[in-house]
């Protein structure tokens, strides 16, 4: 049987080597890896502690190494919070793990009781990981990957589980008061489920990394960063999805595309930091009207394409007209903006790309008529400015 100083030594290899991976993914800037990490680095100094101190640890030891696995717990569980986009701290959780340790050091300086210092370090230590699982399930997507997320409620709640035991069995004087070093079954047996459940943790927290950033890039592949818009490659493709899946229930698709007028005279005279923040003003407006169900892509530069699903072409024709206005009096940084658009129906037997190409001749005689305006296709129908 492994003693638990073999066992403690492999712990605190075990969790350096998760410090190493961890700590590869800090240039990614995904939120609450630092924290894993220094979370992981206090594991193993609290595990090097007890191997220093030994059997019988002095007090200042056993203070130290309470205090540092305490601070190892909390990084665990704000961690987690900030990967997950919340705020990390909670000020009545820090007050709680700090009468935790006045605690410790009472039952240790003042009143020395070793089952005392032994439950609360288990409820400490059971609180973090039940706290990590509960987060991670909690977030896990309804549809995409959700591997990593089990895998890390799993990991959690059986350490958890671990402590919780342990905890019970104290109170209950199911086994006699030890400490880790001291070569007990139970003692092997809860340092050898640790060093199960804890690297198990750290490899569901890298996975739930790697999904993070496998989003990022798909995010930057199928988003234009400046507008928030769909990139015309992932707005083709999602268009001939909708298009399939919509005119089999006989829904009607129709389809705009729309361009900033004079786009060239605004870079020309403001500067392209202007027609930037004037691209990405417009695209804000577009969205803040349109319906939920509706695809919005930029094709190039300052022409975009909107997708409008169950509208036939004269309703599609005026809610385009409804953005047109709402651009047109909404100026970005004193610069006025106006939009032209061209919008065609998508027929039962047609293709995208057609309808595409009807909208964009509609668009350039829009553009003919003076700006500022809607037009359908194949038959010509004129907004005017109001």
């Amino acid at each position: 049987m492994f003693s638990p100083l073999a066992l403690f030594g492999i712990l605190i290899v075990s969790c350096l080597m998760s410090v190493a991976i961890l700590g590869s993914l800090h240039r990614t800037a995904v939120p609450g890896v630092d924290r894993w990490c220094a979370s992981y680095a206090l594991f193993a100094v609290t595990s090097s502690f007890v191997l220093l101190a030994g059997e019988r640890p002095r007090q200042i030891a056993i203070v130290v190494t309470s205090l540092v696995a305490l601070v190892a717990v909390l990084l665990l569980v704000q961690g987690t919070r900030q990967f997950f986009g919340m705020r990390p701290a909670r000020h009545k959780e820090s007050a709680a793990f700090g009468g935790v340790f006045a605690a410790l050091v009472y039952f240790t300086c003042v009143s020395p009781n070793i089952d005392a210092r032994v439950v609360l370090l288990s409820i400490v230590f059971a609180y973090g990981r039940i706290a990590v699982g509960i987060l991670a399930l909690r977030h896990t997507p309804r549809d995409g990957a959700r591997y990593a997320f089990r895998f890390v409620t799993a990991a959690a709640w059986l350490g958890a589980l671990i402590h919780i035991a342990r905890a019970v069995a104290v109170v209950f004087g199911l086994v006699p008061p030890s400490t880790f070093l001291q070569a007990s079954p139970w003692n092997v047996l809860l340092v050898g489920l640790g060093i199960v459940s804890l690297p198990c943790m750290s490899i569901g927290m890298v996975m739930l990394v790697h999904d993070q950033i496998v989003k990022r890039m798909d995010k930057l592949a199928t988003i234009d960063e400046l507008t928030g818009a769909l990139m015309r490659r992932a707005f083709m493709a999602k268009a001939n999805r909708l298009l399939s899946d919509v005119l089999a229930t006989g829904k009607p698709l129709s389809i705009a595309i729309l361009d900033i007028d004079n786009f060239k005279s605004i870079n020309d005279r403001f500067g392209h930091a202007i027609g930037d923040r004037a691209l990405t003003h417009i695209a804000s407006v577009v969205f803040g009207q349109l319906r939920s169900d509706d695809l919005f892509g930029r094709l190039g530069g300052e022409e975009f394409a909107i997708v409008f699903v169950d509208a036939r072409k004269n309703s599609a024709a005026e809610l385009t007209d409804a953005l047109r206005l709402a651009v047109e009096q909404s100026p970005v940084e004193g610069v006025r903006c106006t939009l032209s658009a061209g919008v065609d129906q998508i027929a039962p037997d047609d293709t995208l790309e057609r309808a595409m190409a009807r909208a964009d001749a509609a668009l350039y005689t829009a553009k003919a008529m003076g700006r500022n305006r809607i037009v359908t296709a194949p038959e010509v129908e004129v907004r005017d400015v109001a």
